[in-house]
């Protein structure tokens, strides 16, 4: 979160619930959670976001099964309002604020042998069986909060141009959860780390030209999250945070104050490994991260002047390295796609 010098942040336990919409049309309040079980070496990520003003939610499910498969599903379920975060079969339900949530799911998922098929969603949707799947996850609060909504520095709402909004409202935390997957005839038990994050204000996926969002746990008290934000007009943004524990013995985060990657890419411009540099005040963080099983998924907006702007994410499933430590989250690698091409693939 970029705050520049005439904003800060404003946090309470309340907005850990839902917010009033919003004028903007475009208006989205989310909640995503991911868990990796670093013994099974599986995991995944759930998403719901109510887009109020537009009738429909976006619900997004994902499992990395230790064979290599992976469970998906998409859906836009009509809402009407943007009372809870709870459509298409998964929901949020804050049991303590900032301190524990449930994330349930109950419906059908895509069972893919091969995830890249899912580069054509109506043909992966078609071509692969569908199970029904039930998810019952439990997550604890593992670390402070990172991050609230950008406000004025009188407590104002913050005004964000048009074409970069985004997340005005952005707040997260590393977490750890327990609990059941079911898919089909198979069961597995999780438990695990993860991070989850809360947002609301007006977002297009198109408004960033590109980002690499690499968040990782390599044990309680150690983790980290990097976010390398692009606009179309070069601007960059660097943040996020180290999780570690201070002189006192008490977890703290340490604010990223800059860093680099360099990606090793396949032949269809997919994650395949990468090495990222992490700066804080205290010192430099080496990574390298392994891409285990990734996905690839997109989103599409018409503009107003008819022309059809198409964003890939790249969602891969990544064992990471530092200090010694070996740890696993996700490697998110988005691009505008210009004249076939990701526009970020030089990163």
């Amino acid at each position: 979160m970029d705050l520049g010098s005439n904003a800060s942040v404003r946090l309470e336990a309340k907005d850990e619930y839902n917010h009033p919409i919003e004028t903007e049309s475009n208006f989205n309040e989310s909640m995503y959670i991911n868990i990796f079980d670093h013994q099974q070496k599986m995991g995944g990520w759930f998403r719901v976001g109510n887009r109020p003003n537009e009738g429909y939610a976006e619900m997004s499910y994902c499992v990395y099964l230790p064979d290599g498969r992976v469970a998906f599903m998409y859906k836009r379920p009509e809402i009407k309002d943007n009372k809870e975060l709870n459509a298409g079969g998964m929901r949020f339900e804050v049991i303590e604020p900032f301190k524990h949530l449930r994330v349930t799911y109950s419906g059908k998922v895509c069972l893919l042998i091969d995830p890249s098929e899912m580069a054509d969603p109506k043909k992966a949707f078609a071509n692969n069986p569908h199970e029904y799947s039930e998810v019952s996850i439990d997550f604890y609060q593992a670390s402070p909060i990172f991050g609230g909504e950008k406000v004025n520095k009188d407590g104002s709402k913050f005004i964000e141009k048009p074409e970069e909004a985004f997340a005005r409202a952005h707040y997260e935390a590393h977490m750890r959860g327990e609990g059941t997957i079911k898919i089909g005839d198979e069961q597995w038990q999780i438990k695990g780390l993860g991070l989850r994050d809360h947002s609301w204000g007006p977002r297009f996926w198109q408004n960033l030209y590109w980002y690499r969002w690499m968040p990782m746990n390599f044990h309680e008290d150690f983790a980290l999250n990097i976010s390398i934000v692009t606009m179309a007009n070069g601007k960059q943004n660097i943040w996020g945070m180290v999780l570690k524990k201070n002189a006192a013995g008490e977890q703290e985060y340490v604010q990223i104050t800059g860093g680099s990657i360099n990606s090793v890419y396949d032949e269809r411009c997919y994650q395949k490994s990468m090495k990222i540099i992490v700066k804080t005040a205290e010192r430099d963080y080496e990574v390298s991260g392994k891409v285990l099983s990734l996905i690839p998924l997109r989103n599409r907006r018409t503009s107003p002047d008819g022309e059809v702007l198409n964003t890939r994410i790249t969602e891969a499933m990544t064992e990471y390295l530092c200090d010694g430590f070996t740890g696993f989250g996700m490697s998110e690698y988005l691009d505008q796609i210009v004249d076939g091409e990701p526009v970020g693939k030089a990163c």
